[in-house]
């Protein structure tokens, strides 16, 4: 079991940041950062945007194809990987750096990035390219920052609390398990790299064992926990979201929170609570969010009839 307190997280988040900043890293540029699960990678996503930059999660364990897609339409300014991993980089025109491997000087104090603000970018993720060539969504400070809030202030995240994160590494939803914890000053619990998402019954196995409050599931992996009929002994709020829910017949002992949103909308727009035997809806908006159910013509529907979602905010 391997442990980091926020203290060492500032400490090597700040030292590789003005490591990034002399390679020439600013406002709006992008780093890659491909990498599997891990407390190093915590370190690398918080380097990046204490560097001012926005990072692009590259997951690993994607085709070669995907990976080099990725590291070229991005235009990263950095690629940061792990020592593991350098191997499967293509050939980029930008640095590479091992960020396992630290042989950068040790500045501990906080990088100052002047004219940073809530309209610059903070990370970009790439869809699953499902009716094509995946496209890169770019979230800004502004909106992930009115998600961090939302979420902290709804499921009463706070120091002391314990999370965890669990959703694959190129998925939004990572982001949105990883810094509200941060944020808030919570325990962020993650699986041992032996445990890969494929595993489910390891997985839930794992998760089950620590002691969490409010956690994320993707919503399969919820269903296959419910068809299994698993209990958490401390968990008191399980948020779903990333598919259809087809199925909720039993009350877990914990509050079931469904979550909708599209990668742009900045992974959730909606959200509402089930209960066992109810309708599987996706609740109402987020704070500072408002949708629209339109006609072609962009024009509300009655009630009962159906029509496209539209997202604002």
């Amino acid at each position: 079991e391997h442990r980091l307190h926020y203290g060492e997280l500032n400490h090597r988040a700040n030292a590789l940041a003005h490591h990034l900043i002399s390679l020439g890293v600013g406002i709006d540029d992008r780093v890659a950062v491909m990498a599997r699960r891990g407390l190093d990678t915590l370190v690398a996503m918080l380097a990046v945007l204490k560097a001012g930059a926005g990072y692009v999660p590259v997951d690993p364990s994607h085709p070669d194809e995907r990976i080099a897609y990725l590291l070229t339409d991005s235009a990263p300014k950095v690629v940061l990987t792990q020592q593991a991993l350098m191997s499967r980089v293509p050939e980029t025109a930008a640095p590479v750096i091992a960020f396992d491997r630290p042989q950068w000087p040790q500045r501990l104090d906080n990088p100052q990035v002047a004219g940073l603000n809530a309209t610059h970018l903070a990370y970009v993720i790439y869809t699953s390219g499902s009716t094509g060539q995946p496209k890169g969504v770019m979230v800004e400070h502004r909106t992930f920052g009115n998600l961090i809030a939302w979420h902290c202030q709804t499921f009463d995240l706070q120091a002391g609390s314990h999370t965890a994160s669990v959703a694959g590494f190129g998925f939004d939803a990572m982001a949105w398990e990883v810094w509200p914890a941060l944020c808030a000053g919570a325990t962020l619990h993650l699986p041992p790299a032996e445990v890969s998402n494929e595993q489910l019954d390891a997985l839930l196995d794992w998760w089950i064992a620590q002691p969490l409050q409010v956690a994320f599931l993707p919503t399969p992996v919820a269903e296959y926990a419910f068809s299994r009929n698993l209990s958490h002994p401390t968990l008191r709020t399980l948020l779903i979201g990333g598919d259809r829910l087809r199925q909720f017949q039993r009350d877990p002992g914990f509050a079931v929170i469904n979550n909708y949103g599209p990668t742009e909308a900045t992974v959730v727009a909606t959200s509402g609570r089930l209960l066992p035997d109810g309708s599987l809806d996706i609740g109402t908006p987020i704070a500072n969010t408002r949708v629209y159910l339109l006609d072609e013509h962009q024009q509300l529907v009655p009630l009962g009839v159906t029509g496209e979602l539209y997202v604002a905010g």
